[in-house]
């Protein structure tokens, strides 16, 4: 079946796209956890894809079969280079592809990517524009509620609406705000006001199944980022406060309460990073996990530390092993 925006079970609940988070391993154990989810990839720089860059094209690989729908998310400033790129990506058999005009990262901004093109409506609008001529799949757009203000959040994002992004993902922060302070949802909901048949999710500070029930409001879906780092049984969570919520707001799926029940998934989270990437790198890769798979236990710190310093899968599979096995 072709994906459609307009095809997925309202309200959408998608992985956010992170950098050196959401690769294929995480993205397999969201499925795993939270069938319906919706996927994106971390961004990669369509620049490195046009200079041959195997690193990047390495992210771009994925599970035809476990990883449904999936959402590239690219970033460039370049039409052509861009249009090149997305046509590479839509061969692979992905179901969208996402423009990034929302990372507030210094080197991308730098460059006039990200963030910056909230500043440059007319290139924001051709980069759109051009990509949606060259593919068949959907081109959607995550940014931010603007550069230092939210007042330009309604005519750049109809801007993009018009050049053809058949949806829109808002981060509820300026570029400037960086991720300070708490995302501010009442523009992306008077965003939405403005352009009702336009898919239109929300991103910013969703911690649990009772803050999405709290901030979906109007909006047709919401975006999890950092809340699932560590937890990517968020997703579940959050499906089931959306679709069936209970008197608490947190859903009736039951996640879990100790460290002995995480310890499969974190371990089969590691696997996946080891046979996806190699030992060295999935081991290394893992350690950005580490605080939110143990946070909230007895002991968490010093077992966070024994964590980070393992260079080795059986040392880890061990020790976790042994915690599990524990009375």
């Amino acid at each position: 079946m072709t994906f459609s925006w307009n095809s997925i079970k309202r309200p959408i609940v998608a992985l956010a796209p992170m950098a050196g988070v959401t690769d294929s391993a995480f993205r397999r154990i969201i499925k795993k956890l939270a069938p319906e989810t919706l996927l994106y990839t971390e961004f990669v720089s369509t620049n490195a894809m046009a200079h041959g860059s195997t690193k990047t094209r390495a992210m771009l690989e994925f599970d035809s079969t476990l990883e449904r729908p999936v959402i590239v998310q690219v970033f460039g400033a370049d039409p052509s280079i861009l249009v090149e790129a997305c046509k590479e990506i839509e061969a692979l058999g992905v179901d969208g592809i996402d423009i990034n005009m929302g990372c507030p990262a210094a080197k991308i901004v730098s460059s006039c990517y990200g963030s910056a093109l909230i500043q440059k409506p007319e290139l924001a609008q051709e980069l759109v524009r051009s990509v949606v001529r060259a593919v068949k799949i959907p081109v959607s757009v995550k940014t931010r509620l603007g550069w230092d203000t939210d007042e330009t959040l309604i005519p750049f994002v109809s801007g993009l609406v018009d050049a053809g992004a058949s949806a829109i993902a808002i981060h509820g922060r300026t570029y400037k705000e960086k991720f300070t302070g708490k995302a501010r949802w009442e523009p992306i909901y008077a965003l939405k006001n403005a352009l009702p048949n336009v898919p239109i999710l929300g991103n910013g500070d969703i911690q649990s199944g009772a803050d999405a029930l709290a901030k979906l409001g109007n909006l047709d879906g919401i975006l999890i980022g950092r809340g699932c780092m560590g937890n990517p049984w968020i997703f579940q969570e959050v499906i089931d406060a959306l679709c069936a919520p209970t008197p608490d707001g947190e859903g009736s799926t039951m996640k879990p309460r100790s460290l002995r029940e995480k310890i499969p998934i974190i371990l089969e989270h590691l696997h996946l990073c080891c046979q996806l990437k190699g030992e060295r790198t999935g081991v290394l890769e893992m350690r950005k996990n580490w605080s939110g798979y143990v946070q909230g236990f007895a002991g968490a710190k010093e077992l966070r530390v024994r964590l980070m310093g393992m260079e080795r899968e059986k040392e880890i599979v061990d020790l976790l092993t042994g915690i599990s096995q524990k009375d």
